[in-house]
């Protein structure tokens, strides 16, 4: 039996409820497809913003404590005071700022769900294109069940 002898031997709601049980399987494809892009797309959002919050947490709690410590420590190599604490600032500002830089190229690698769109676009152009045609009858039992149905 073909395809199209089945499909002239079933029923009108057999056909709405196949079509309908296929649209219900792509939109769940799709909606999985979607989950899986942005599923990887977290994964890099919570690197950068471990990242990020790592500079964070090194410039706010670190430095105050391990930059008395390292600028005594140059003091006592010989350097004066002062310029012992403006070497020490600035060497946590360089790190702090290679962590932001980190984050940044991990935050630009997020992309769009291209796949998604483009299989959703599929779909549309498909379906935009689907229109209900009437048939012409062609098995005259068809045509007199018609009848008896629109006369009662």
């Amino acid at each position: 039996m073909s395809a199209a002898d089945d499909g002239a031997e079933r029923s009108l709601g057999q056909l709405v409820a196949t079509a309908t049980a296929e649209l219900s399987a792509l939109v769940h494809d799709e909606i999985a497809l979607a989950k899986a892009e942005l599923r990887e797309d977290a994964k890099r959002v919570g690197v950068g913003g471990g990242a990020i919050a790592a500079a964070g947490t090194l410039a706010l709690f670190s430095l105050p404590v391990l930059s008395f410590a390292a600028a005594y420590g140059i003091h006592n190599l010989g350097l004066g005071l002062a310029w012992s604490f403006l070497i020490t600032g600035g060497a946590f500002l360089v790190l702090a700022g290679l962590l932001g830089l980190l984050a940044v190229n991990k935050l630009k690698k997020i992309s769009k769900p291209e796949r998604t769109m483009a299989s959703a676009k599929e779909t549309a152009a498909v379906l935009s294109t689907v229109k209900p045609h009437p048939r012409p009858v062609t098995d005259t039992r068809s045509a007199d069940a018609s009848v008896t149905r629109s006369s009662v």
